[in-house]
């Protein structure tokens, strides 16, 4: 983000909360490409935001505006500046629907807590689609109005392009496109004029004082209702127990024929098509950020896409037959290398990073949020003098520094037994990722020396996986 656009959101915090703005923080980025800020003053916050699409801007505002009107659960808008493509929302806090989980869960175990949260998510989700599409402008949808033909063949060209070819899955080309238009003809069966959320997963599910609150629809659109409630309960990380997606899905159909007279079996018959496209469609999303952008936790999630995957090619018999499109699904199922990702993707990783304090401390890119910032400020300072002023904390004249330096020997004991408390206790939950700064003044000396450290420390006595960063370091190689 620009330096400008940063004083412009701090400008408009202060207009909206009459009151200077305190703190800045950049928060985690998700799967798109917008940017989101958390801005404190002395008694409000607020969530800044940067998005240089102009038109999803519009269709995001224009939806907060609409939702609101009708009561439902979605983030006020405070102001908003088209021109600079920035607007101020509510903070609804950091607790999404997937940490929620997490943090209630014990190995498979789903409590009954959880299941009833989310069928209060499901009860909210009926009324957005039924209560807010009602008088909704869908001309102001984007990128399209409704999740019609071409919006379907968007995302099964997408799960073809950058998840069957990046993992080399073979089909045939013209009976793999013949199969994606039998399975549209099956999914334009079901009506199609209800308010398809688009991206209902618990990453956008906030949990606001025990209630579901919703962000991120500004890819709304016409559609059926099925679609959503498949990515909610197929949502491959938050990885629900069949037994449980069953009993959520009974709940949901029961709740909308108290609405509207349905017809339950062919809704849930129509349902695991819209599962499987969704299937497809977050696939592609993962072998998009995860193959070609090599951003590693994308590719975590694919271990959990193939076991939702393979349940259903296991027990679900669907009305049209697809095989060209079956015969690359099994592909995925079997594919030794995929499974390997799996594999990898099962052990926590613990990302270590040295950093200066003059750029900010590092943002999680896990998407996990938590972890450890420690200050090594406090430790004895080698840079203050002449001869390791060249020098970093990988080099063997600042190694022997420490080593009789008392100070780092004591601030390392403790980070130490802290890091170990969390590594000891993710790893027993199933845990997937830890993040651990080191902040300096310079992130030279004492933050890259205990960043090495520690994931000495960590790969001696436990079996994870860590990824070390050194971002002053790397900045100064690229001139930046």
């Amino acid at each position: 983000m620009e330096k400008d656009t940063k004083s412009l959101l701090i400008q408009m915090f202060e207009n909206w909360a009459g009151e200077q703005a305190r703190s800045f923080i950049t928060l985690p980025p998700s799967g798109s490409y917008r940017e989101y800020y958390r801005i404190f003053g002395r008694s409000k916050s607020a969530i800044g935001a940067y998005n240089a699409d102009k038109k999803e801007n519009i269709a995001f505002l224009e939806f907060s505006r609409h939702f609101k009107n009708r009561e439902l659960a979605v983030p006020e808008i405070y102001a908003h500046d088209h021109a600079n493509c920035i607007y101020l929302q509510q903070d609804l806090g950091d607790t999404t629907l997937y940490a929620f989980l997490q943090g209630l869960r014990k190995g498979s175990e789903f409590p009954p807590e959880l299941i009833d949260f989310y069928k209060k998510t499901l009860d909210e989700l009926l009324r957005f689609q039924i209560n807010g599409g009602d008088g909704l402008d869908y001309n102001k949808c984007y990128p399209r109005q409704a999740f019609d033909r071409q919006s379907m063949l968007w995302d099964l060209h997408y799960f073809k392009y950058y998840f069957l070819k990046l993992a080399r899955v073979p089909f045939d080309e013209q009976s793999l496109e013949d199969d994606f238009h039998v399975l549209i003809d099956f999914l334009l069966e079901a009506e199609q004029s209800f308010f398809l959320y688009r991206d209902f997963q618990s990453r956008n599910v906030m949990v606001v004082d025990d209630a579901p609150w919703f962000i991120d629809y500004q890819g709304g659109r016409k559609g059926a209702l099925h679609y959503d409630v498949a990515s909610l309960l197929y949502d491959s990380k938050a990885d629900i127990p069949e037994e449980v997606r069953k009993e959520l899905l009974t709940y949901y159909v029961d709740a909308l024929d108290r609405r509207r007279t349905t017809n339950k079996q062919k809704f849930v018959d129509q349902f695991y098509g819209y599962v499987l496209i969704r299937m497809m469609q977050a696939m592609g999303a993962y072998g998009f950020r995860g193959f070609y952008e090599k951003k590693e936790h994308f590719l975590k999630s694919i271990p959990y896409a193939i076991n939702n995957l393979k349940y259903l090619l296991d027990n679900v018999r669907f009305p049209v037959q697809m095989p060209t499109l079956f015969a690359a699904l099994n592909n995925i199922v079997e594919s030794e290398e995929l499974k390997n990702i799996g594999k990898e993707a099962s052990m926590l990783t613990v990302s270590i990073t040295s950093f200066s304090y003059k750029r900010g401390i590092p943002v999680d890119v896990s998407g996990n949020g938590g972890g450890f910032v420690f200050d090594c400020r406090a430790v004895h300072n080698p840079g203050r003098y002449a001869e390791y002023q060249d020098k970093t904390g990988k080099d063997p004249e600042v190694i022997a520094f420490f080593g009789q330096e008392p100070e780092m020997a004591k601030f390392l004991k403790g980070v130490f037994a802290l890091v170990e408390q969390s590594v000891e206790k993710y790893i027993s939950r199933g845990f997937k990722h830890l993040m651990v700064n080191f902040g300096c003044t310079g992130g030279q000396h004492r933050s890259v020396f205990s960043a090495e450290q520690l994931a000495a420390h960590l790969l001696q006595r436990y079996k994870v996986k860590t990824v070390v960063r050194h971002v002053e370091q790397e900045m100064k190689k690229t001139g930046k």
